[in-house]
């Protein structure tokens, strides 16, 4: 039985599709001479939000429209930011350019070419594809300069993965869909899939995915690795194997802490605690000590086994790694972090 007094979450909407509604209204001001209060769009799926403008100008040859982007109830950085498009006229067709805040990208493995402004396949279809809607209303050539900009976006990129990727100067304009779905996990593996990308297309044979920042620091300092090589899996060890399993990498190393690796151990591939939990009784079976069962974290665990518990884990988190995704014949290993950034044990090594 559902519970109707459950809170709904609420969605909310891309960057992409936040340029996009932003290029029509500023072409319907450029073509037709006057701007609208709000400007809605259809999106890939067939929805078909409205948007109020939140900056309109515009000058000789040029409009400009800004909306403001809502994540709806998902964590989002680029909640509330500012999604400006400038529009004037091209004789190359459509171009893209990247304005203040919006990246570019520098590395290859992207799906946007290096040198180019960092606006993702799918939003860019989307404005193309509301530029020839416009252009055929208003009866004019298809033929612009679209200039996206985030006021603010280079500060915000650096709470991204954008950095690492190869992306500098700013934000990307992304979004497959154009809507964002609360909490959801699919745009944490699609970085997660872009650095697998970008680590190939660099020639990377040794790649580590971690589930914190301490452990990421030991592992990156133990193997000098460059930043590129270091995937953001967090929570996400399956989204990040079941990807290397299509796009190897030689070697792949993965870090944690005990409680997340004890879950790796255990077989589960989602690492977070709202979707994973540690068997305990089954962690005593594992190092032979039924104090263990008591326990109420793998850290407390740990601290009543001993040494012994964490290289137990470490062995049996490799184990699962190479019976479930080892077919690509990818070399893994698994080194177990404590809080302190020392390493308490290491497999496959």
């Amino acid at each position: 039985m559902s519970d109707d007094t459950t809170p709904q979450l609420r969605r909310g909407w891309t960057t992409g599709a936040c340029a996009t509604a932003a290029t029509k209204a500023a072409l319907m001001r450029l073509w037709g001479g006057a701007f609208v209060r709000e400007v809605g769009i259809v999106l890939p799926k067939g929805e078909t939000p409205v948007f109020p403008l939140a900056l309109a100008e515009a000058g000789e040859g040029w409009a400009r429209v800004g909306i403001t982007k809502d994540a709806g109830d998902d964590p989002d950085v680029t909640h509330g930011a500012l999604i400006v498009v400038t529009v004037r006229p091209s004789d190359k067709g459509i171009v893209f350019q990247a304005g203040e805040g919006v990246g570019t990208v520098t590395k290859p493995g992207l799906p946007i070419g290096v040198g180019e402004p960092a606006i993702n396949p799918v939003p860019r279809q989307m404005m193309t594809d509301v530029v020839e809607e416009m252009a055929a209303h208003y009866g004019q050539r298809p033929d612009v300069v679209i200039e996206v900009s985030v006021p603010g976006g280079a500060e915000i990129a650096l709470k991204t993965w954008n950095p690492r990727l190869g992306i500098t100067g700013g934000l990307s304009i992304l979004g497959t869909t154009g809507v964002v779905r609360p909490f959801s996990c699919a745009a944490w593996i699609a970085s997660i899939h872009r650095g697998i990308d970008v680590a190939r297309a660099a020639g990377l044979t040794h790649v580590a995915g971690c589930t914190g920042a301490t452990s990421e620091a030991t592992v990156q300092a133990l193997y000098a690795l460059p930043d590129h090589a270091m995937l953001d899996m967090g929570d996400f060890a399956g989204g990040m194997l079941k990807y290397l399993v299509k796009h190897p990498v030689g070697r792949v190393t993965i870090g944690g802490g005990i409680g997340k690796i004890t879950k790796l151990a255990q077989g589960a591939v989602d690492l977070h605690s709202a979707r994973s939990q540690v068997d305990f009784a089954g962690l005593a079976a594992m190092v032979g000590d039924l104090r263990v069962a008591e326990a109420n974290t793998a850290l407390e665990a740990y601290e009543i086994a001993g040494p012994m518990m964490a290289q137990k884990v470490a062995d049996q988190a490799l184990a699962q790694v190479q019976a479930r995704f080892g077919a690509a014949g990818i070399t893994y290993d698994i080194i177990i972090i404590d809080r302190k950034g020392t390493i308490i044990a290491r497999a496959g090594v």
